[in-house]
């Protein structure tokens, strides 16, 4: 038998030469300084948001009498006890994502549940913080709402935008007369909201819409997950979906069924709405 090199073996341990010293050694030096190429790149990009947030205008403000009769929370309300839960919410919302941007999904276990209720005045209790900004997605293409809330009346919106591959993200987002709030609307399509869904061009666009700035918070409208599959293929694309259950409108059994067709593992809570 020869004495040739042996094949090192799983544990054994291998000298190091002063090369492979040297080179490891300037190897770590690269990744330090690319590390801090990177925060510093992090830096400048939350900084240029920042002030891009500051320089945001809201073309037509909504009066607090407005805001009072669109039931929209806003910070000299009355009403402090619904004012302090959605604060409360947001704030447990933030605790899970470790204060990252996210995209949630709010649905209600029944229809007219409450979910886009719950949606906007999340949106909005987000956008009261003068750091961040929310945005909201009208995703119930059967019977949209949130324009109403908001007393627009959008040309395009979400189906437009699938549909129409020279579309820009920018042409379909409205300001809503609320501080760092902007809307986009379902559009003008009702029909097949499933396959809209699927499509390779949503993932793109909820991607896309997430990734342009890094303190924008996506909240996405849905129809009551029991009565639509829409809302079941949207907690795929969401990081977290929010349920919504009406007051004494519905079983145990049914909040039970509908948190298990949340996509796994995308389930953030349970909002009971009275």
């Amino acid at each position: 038998m020869s004495e040739g090199k042996k094949n090192p073996k799983s544990g054994d341990v291998l000298p190091l030469h002063n090369e492979s010293i040297d080179d490891a050694i300037k190897g770590m030096d690269l990744w330090l300084d690319a590390r801090e190429e990177q925060a510093d790149d992090q830096a400048l990009q939350k900084f240029e948001f920042s002030r891009q947030i500051k320089q945001m205008r809201e073309p037509l403000a909504l009066s607090p009498h407005d805001l009072e009769r669109r039931k929209i929370i806003y910070p000299e309300m009355d009403d402090r006890l619904v004012l302090d839960r959605f604060r409360e919410l947001r704030t447990r919302l933030l605790e899970l994502s470790r204060g990252e941007n996210f995209v949630l999904l709010v649905t209600s276990v029944a229809p007219e549940g409450g979910g886009s209720f719950t949606a906007l005045n999340l949106a909005s209790a987000i956008a009261l913080d003068a750091t961040k900004t929310a945005l909201l997605i009208d995703c119930n293409l059967r019977e949209p709402s949130l324009h109403r809330y908001l007393d627009l009346v959008p040309d395009m919106g979400v189906t437009d935008f699938i549909e129409d591959p020279d579309m820009e993200v920018a042409s379909i987002i409205y300001p809503t007369g609320i501080k760092r709030l902007r809307l986009i609307p379902a559009g003008s399509r009702r029909e097949s909201p499933s396959e809209f869904f699927t499509s390779f061009r949503m993932k793109y666009f909820i991607k896309s819409i997430r990734a342009r700035y890094p303190d924008r918070f996506v909240i996405m409208d849905a129809p009551s997950i029991s009565t639509s599959p829409d809302a079941r293929i949207l907690s795929e694309l969401a990081d977290y979906t929010l349920l919504v259950v009406p007051h004494a409108r519905v079983t145990p059994e049914e909040v039970q069924k509908a948190a298990e067709s949340v996509y796994p593992g995308r389930l953030a809570g349970v909002v009971l709405n009275d």
